[in-house]
């Protein structure tokens, strides 16, 4: 066995700590989720993870994303419009046995999921709001409000979240979206995580690009 080898984890069930709640949940590879988090029909890709006391609810999140402690993905509205904003009137059932969910409500709130890329760094006490899309390997702030779509490697701060400055210039950014590096098989992954530490992101993406090709030609 080589060393390679000898780092892919042995289990790639998804972790759930026993105080999580989850409802109608998809949860890939690896995938970890913290203490006291609530999820409810949320799909996580592989080696994401959620830390303590975060909620989600229908949000789809790509690969290699980290969700801090705190954060909020896709905090619903309410029916501001109608005379009151209180689940009275669209979770009855809770208070009334004969009443029913307002399922066209459901239905609105559910057709405005969240929907988060890779490699994706969610900070503490974030806030994502309805129908936000935020594009590969960004970054959004501590304590942020996000109302718009997030661009892919942006770094977005702020109430409401404001775009801070972009983490590569667009050169690097495209290179490594055509790597996909986040679709490699884990025994690649885990050759490719020494370069990650040590080498610079262009020597890395040089070196990777390389090997890549390498592959191709030998097939």
């Amino acid at each position: 066995m080589d060393r390679s080898e000898a780092l892919v984890p042995k289990d790639s069930a998804p972790r759930i700590h026993t105080t999580a709640e989850l409802k109608a949940c998809k949860l890939a590879r690896y995938v970890s989720i913290g203490e006291r988090v609530v999820l409810r029909e949320v799909t996580v890709g592989d080696f994401s993870y959620f830390e303590r006391h975060s909620e989600a609810i229908y949000t789809t999140i790509g690969k290699f994303c980290s969700i801090a402690a705190n954060s909020r993905l896709n905090a619903l509205e309410h029916p501001i419009e109608r005379l009151t904003q209180h689940k009275v009137s669209y979770r009855p059932n809770e208070y009334f046995r004969w009443l029913g969910v307002d399922a066209a409500f459901r239905q609105r709130r559910q057709a405005k999921e969240v929907t988060i890329g890779h490699d994706v760094w969610i900070g503490h006490g974030a806030v994502i709001m309805p129908g936000v899309h935020i594009g590969n390997g960004a970054v959004v702030g501590a304590n942020a409000v996000v109302t718009h779509d997030v661009a892919p490697y942006t770094i977005a701060t702020g109430v409401p979240a404001r775009p801070l400055r972009p983490r590569f210039v667009d050169d690097i950014a495209a290179r490594i979206e055509r790597l996909a590096w986040w679709d490699w098989p884990v025994d690649k992954l885990a050759r490719a995580v020494p370069d990650m530490q040590t080498m610079s992101i262009e020597m890395f993406l040089d070196r990777w690009e390389s090997d890549g090709i390498s592959a191709s030609a030998r097939q």
